[in-house]
């Protein structure tokens, strides 16, 4: 461009077409066509074994808290039963952990950047969680789902004998990760949004750019929605009336989002950073021995919340994927004593299973986030699906260090677009709080026995 040339300054001529042609040659290749079928066709046995395993995992959840303790003749597990399985749970991993290759997968605390996990660290993967998850381990099953994915697409590809390349198992890692996660969040476009974050496309760059978007968009729409009601005008948008009412956003529920979402961001930012401190005690030295102690600690957490409460330990002993949506039906039902033991109990239990046994972080996060908006909810203005909303949306980002694939994951579970701009708004501000606080110990993967 010279002085006399009057368009604005953009990118380099030739940047875009150059980029769109190595595309169009991408897609026109017969390697890449050959790995988009073989991807498709793979994600039919991959999704397959994905549901049985989660199957599996609910199964043996049933048996271990509902089956043995009624043919016990108990009408709900006692409040000491966590204690015994959460023993078992911490001898049982500590021994796949240290004697099976792969260590049992990937170690909570980290998040969900689980890593390559080749096929012979399936079998400790999988053992490991189906010990940890239906014995009371405050984790959820995403994580060794993503990992028996990736795990089962390079099995498949070597079983196919397609070549081992870098290029090839980051692609099959990715699809299979996402087909089996798919299965958990009933929905493939958080698979696709959560592995896009995990795989770090974009690199930091990604995020400086998204969250002044993320943040305009939210900001811009609930300008939009409260003046609209305000003027009584109504700007035509795309959108669909679902039938149902609905709640409103009101000044008050954007108002609290903001310190909501501060204050939950550093209780997950001490979460995680406990969690992976835990790791580092547990890699020391005798890790079966503190694996143990620590899962125990969990399930004293638990004794401790059912003791005191008169509620079922299972509420602290589990992913929280059932409490959350009872909660979510008749939030009424919790007092202020229930849901401040329960987000007590639930943080050090979580805290103590995401460094010691093995599973994933975001259900459990969910599970705070929306106690803690519910607890929150009767401060003046504040209504309880807005603080629901806030507060999984805070918490998730949180512990995920993933604000796109959290305000996907939430918007999708409560089922509504109404929240939405309180959700973004909530997991930027979580966001930019757990980045500028100090990052904590790094967790580092322990070496393959087998090696």
């Amino acid at each position: 461009m010279t002085a006399s040339d009057p368009r604005p300054p953009g990118p380099a001529e030739g940047t875009q077409p150059e980029e769109a042609d190595r595309l169009r040659a991408l897609l026109r290749s017969a390697g890449y066509l050959k790995a988009l079928v073989f991807c498709a066709l793979m994600g039919i046995p991959v999704s397959l074994v994905a549901f049985w395993f989660l199957v599996t995992l609910h199964e043996l959840e049933h048996l271990m808290w509902s089956a043995l303790p009624g043919a016990l003749g108990w009408d709900a597990p006692p409040w000491w039963w966590p204690l015994p399985l959460l023993l078992v749970a911490g001898v049982a991993v500590g021994f796949v952990v240290t004697r099976l290759p792969g260590g049992g997968g990937h170690i909570p605390a980290s998040g969900l950047h689980t890593g390559g996990i080749s096929a012979r660290a399936l079998p400790g993967v999988i053992l490991a969680a189906v010990i940890s998850l239906p014995l009371g381990a405050t984790l959820g099953p995403e994580a060794p789902l993503i990992a028996l994915g990736g795990g089962l697409a390079l099995l498949f590809r070597d079983l196919a004998r397609v070549p081992a390349t870098a290029q090839s198992t980051a692609l099959l890692g990715a699809a299979g990760a996402a087909a089996a996660v798919a299965v958990i969040f009933g929905s493939p476009l958080v698979a696709g949004v959560l592995l896009i974050e995990v795989a770090g496309v974009g690199g930091p760059q990604l995020f400086a750019v998204m969250l002044p978007a993320l943040l305009s968009s939210g900001v811009g729409s609930l300008v939009f929605t409260g003046f609209g009601r305000w003027t009584g005008l109504d700007a035509p948008s795309l959108s669909v009336k679902v039938g149902v009412p609905l709640p409103r956003l009101d000044a008050g529920d954007v108002l609290w989002a903001v310190p909501m979402a501060v204050a939950i961001g550093g209780l997950m930012h001490l979460i995680m950073r406990g969690g992976r401190t835990t790791a580092r005690f547990i890699a020391r030295r005798r890790p079966v021995t503190r694996t143990t102690l620590c899962a125990l600690g969990a399930g004293v957490c638990a004794a401790v919340y059912g003791l005191t409460t008169g509620r079922s330990p299972a509420n602290v002993a589990s992913s929280g994927q059932g409490t959350l949506s009872e909660m979510a039906a008749d939030p009424h039902a919790w007092g202020a004593g229930a849901l401040i033991a329960v987000v007590l109990c639930t943080s050090v239990a979580y805290t103590l299973c995401l460094g010691s046994l093995r599973g994933g972080p975001v259900f459990p996060s969910l599970f705070l986030g929306c106690a803690v908006g519910v607890l929150l909810a009767p401060l003046p203005g504040l209504g309880v699906v807005p603080g629901m909303a806030a507060g999984m949306a805070a918490a998730t980002t949180s512990a995920l260090r993933l604000p796109v694939s959290s305000i996907v994951l939430v918007v999708l579970v409560l089922g509504s677009v109404a929240m939405t701009p309180v959700v973004i708004l909530s997991a930027v501000v979580a966001f930019v709080t757990t980045q500028l606080l100090p990052p904590g110990p790094v967790v580092r993967p322990r070496s393959d026995p087998a090696r």
